[in-house]
């Protein structure tokens, strides 16, 4: 039963951030990247304190607040900011795909931090989702400008980033609810992205009161993407194995790609498909392989 509460908590997740790139791809055009993240953040951590005190959950012991720093520089600094910033220079079904490179990245870190077993299978989706990445970015072509290899390199930083985050979140919702685990590193992401925020606003507009449909983004950014959406990915790397919960990534760039075709009218190149394709292969090799060893 676990497990499959598990799987429907990531479908959940992962279709609400497969839309969110054309969201954002909208948004971004009035709000700069960074200070887009602080305002997300910042509705985040409101509707999530809101259930936080009514739940009446414990508070985080001292000695585990380094953990949830970590985690809101990681998960929400680090690798939502490139992830807007590589969305921004890039686009909407770009941002997706690259950024489903993730679940490769999750089975290493699980390697690493959750000493699970390395397998041949794990090895070779690495390898081949590594190589897919390389397709979709377009290293080598000429065709790329300057401004969209950037975005896609960006988007390259968000997947390893948001991997790492992946792990560390199931170590810490082995001790703290999945609610608390987000909204603790929601408070830390706000933390840790407002200078960078303040510095952008110097040099880039913001016009968030351009009109509603802004607000109206910001919002669902905030209370969907990522109240809702960080805490049933939480929640399910905290009922399934790392492994198998990185297959449930890839509902994301399918709906992602396609929301951005119809919405935004994006063109998908061969490379895309290509790429894309071989990113799903890397990350089915491990996700439904068999694993002979359980984790420790």
């Amino acid at each position: 039963m676990d497990k499959l509460k598990g799987a429907f908590y990531l479908s959940l997740a992962a279709g609400i951030w497969g839309g969110m790139y054309v969201v954002s791809k909208y948004v971004l055009d009035y709000v700069p990247p960074l200070t887009l993240v602080v305002f997300r953040f910042i509705v985040a951590v409101a509707v999530l304190g809101a259930i936080f005190k009514v739940k009446e959950y414990p508070a985080v012991a001292r000695a585990d607040l380094k953990l949830m720093a970590w985690l809101g520089f990681i998960g929400y600094t680090v690798s939502i900011s490139a992830q807007f910033a590589g969305t921004w220079l890039s686009s909407a079904h770009m941002g997706a795909v690259i950024t489903s490179a993730s679940p490769a990245f999750i089975v290493l870190f699980g390697i690493l931090l959750l000493k699970e077993k390395i397998t041949l299978a794990k090895l070779l989706s690495l390898l081949v989702a590594s190589a897919g990445v390389a397709v979709v970015i377009g290293i080598g072509s000429g065709d790329l400008t300057q401004g969209s290899l950037l975005g896609n390199l960006f988007l390259v930083l968000a997947a390893v980033s948001w991997a790492l985050y992946s792990v560390l979140g199931k170590i810490a919702t082995q001790k703290y609810s999945s609610l608390t685990v987000t909204l603790y590193a929601a408070i830390f992401g706000v933390i840790f992205t407002l200078p960078l925020a303040l510095w952008e606003i110097t040099r880039l507009p913001v016009t968030p009161f351009a009109n509603h449909l802004v607000w109206v983004g910001i919002l669902y950014l905030g209370v969907v993407s990522t109240a809702g959406a960080f805490y049933f990915w939480n929640k399910g790397f905290e009922l399934m194995d790392a492994s198998s919960a990185a297959v449930f990534f890839f509902v994301q760039p399918v709906l992602g790609s396609i929301l951005g075709w119809l919405v935004l009218h994006e063109v998908l190149e061969n490379n895309f498909f290509i790429g894309g394709a071989m990113i799903l292969i890397g990350v089915a090799i491990t996700s439904f392989t068999p694993d002979k060893h359980k984790e420790r």
